[in-house]
């Protein structure tokens, strides 16, 4: 459609989120007529979620603010297979108690972004509570019958397998199904008609659409985000050390906001359409920036998704830490700061050991890669010696010893 009734969708399409929708003049309609329930399913496989899942997390808080209900629905139950869609291989299967600690891990992302008071307040749920309870044999006979292994095949989670001749487990096979199934349960619980996620999901959401019809005889809906890319075509969300994660035990808000301040120039304007909450006016002039102008758009960016997800005071922190960092030369007190028992450094660190201990590279083989490439420093010194060994004379006034990779990525030791 070219343009929306509803608030919900119309903020949606300005700002970018769409890429396919069904019958969206069905949904407008009823998006315009009165609230609406919606979701979005999240795997339980971490014990964080992941820059991946917040464009999703992004919709549900724009669906709220617009009037409607969200429900953040965690997979409890489908997490104990595993989602195949884009994977080459089968996941490791985790235990009960993995699941629910990374349940538990995950729940406050959700309360930064959504507000779960009463009445149209969100719900989380999770899948456990019916998938959990299901008979075999009545759930094949009831549900099962209505899937065909024809249609099954043609999904891209099951092609991808079969043409790279990797195995696809009958466990993983049954998730599309059990998909559809929460689909259909949370119609029945909460009133649920849309779900949401993202484009590589989209047959898995018509799967309940359908069923839905079948079972239930309503109409459901589906939405999908585009994939997310950077400008030179690269898939958005990496780093040096892996995944950005959004709890701040596995990455910290000071690290979190660099991440944001080190995009690439011509994503600026998009992604502060997706991850802020900015007025588009505002938005469409920071897009115009040029040059060296450009980098105080990008700090508006770091500073506002950062806000979001670990409260001002914390992106205000990071933003002056970067400033005092990189402006002054500084050695900001307030940089990301990890603890090492003292007797380790007396009885002599390697630089390898450090750089891992502090999480600046995966593994010692990484760091031999960084320090050949002239990419690792210690108290803004240049490591040339993979052999390096750090003792109590590294340490700085502050009793501290500064460890970088690359120009962006500090982290002080400190022993204790």
């Amino acid at each position: 459609m070219s343009a929306y009734k509803s608030d919900f969708l119309r903020i949606l399409a300005e700002r970018g989120f769409i890429h396919q929708v069904s019958d969206a003049e069905d949904l407008d309609a009823k998006a315009t007529d009165g609230p609406i329930t919606a979701y979005v399913g999240f795997d339980a496989t971490a014990p964080s979620l992941h820059i991946g899942n917040l464009l999703t997390i992004m919709m549900l808080r724009w669906l709220q603010k617009s009037g409607h209900r969200p429900i953040a629905l965690m997979g409890g139950g489908t997490s104990k297979i595993g989602d195949p869609s884009g994977k080459d291989t089968t996941r490791s299967l985790l235990s009960d108690a993995q699941i629910e600690s990374n349940i538990a891990s995950i729940r406050n992302v959700f309360s930064r972004f959504l507000d779960f008071g009463a009445g149209t307040g969100a719900v989380m749920a999770n899948n456990a509570e019916w998938l959990d309870q299901l008979h075999y044999i009545p759930f094949l006979r009831d549900v099962g019958r209505h899937f065909t292994i024809n249609k099954m095949l043609t999904f891209d989670s099951v092609k991808l397998r079969l043409e790279r001749e990797q195995p696809l487990t009958f466990l993983e096979f049954n998730y599309m199904i059990l998909q559809a199934y929460d689909f259909v349960e949370l119609h029945k619980r909460h009133g649920c008609v849309l779900q949401m996620g993202g484009s590589d999901q989209w047959g898995n959401i018509v799967n309940g659409i359908d069923l839905g019809r079948r079972l239930l005889n309503v109409q459901l809906f589906a939405l999908t985000t585009p994939l997310l890319t950077t400008s030179s075509g690269s898939k958005m969300g990496k780093t040096e050390t892996g995944a950005v994660w959004l709890n701040a035990e596995m990455m910290s808000p000071y690290d979190y906001w660099q991440f944001w301040r080190n995009c690439e120039d011509g994503d600026v304007g998009r992604l502060l359409k997706l991850f802020t909450e900015l007025p588009l006016e505002e938005i469409a002039r920071l897009g115009r920036l040029k040059g060296q102008e450009l980098n105080e758009a990008k700090k508006i960016l770091a500073t506002e998704t950062t806000a979001l997800l670990h409260g001002r005071a914390a992106a205000e922190q990071a933003a002056e830490t970067a400033r005092r960092t990189f402006e002054e030369g500084a050695l900001a007190e307030t940089l990301p700061t990890v603890e090492i028992a003292s007797g380790k450094l007396e009885a002599v660190l390697s630089v390898l050991d450090a750089a891992v201990h502090v999480g600046l590279v995966s593994s010692k083989g990484e760091a031999r890669r960084q320090i050949k490439g002239g990419g690792l420093r210690v108290n803004d010194v240049t490591v040339a010696d993979e052999k390096m060994m750090l003792t109590p004379r590294d340490l700085s006034a502050e009793g501290v010893i500064k460890l970088s990779l690359g120009r962006k990525r500090h982290v002080l030791l400190r022993p204790v």
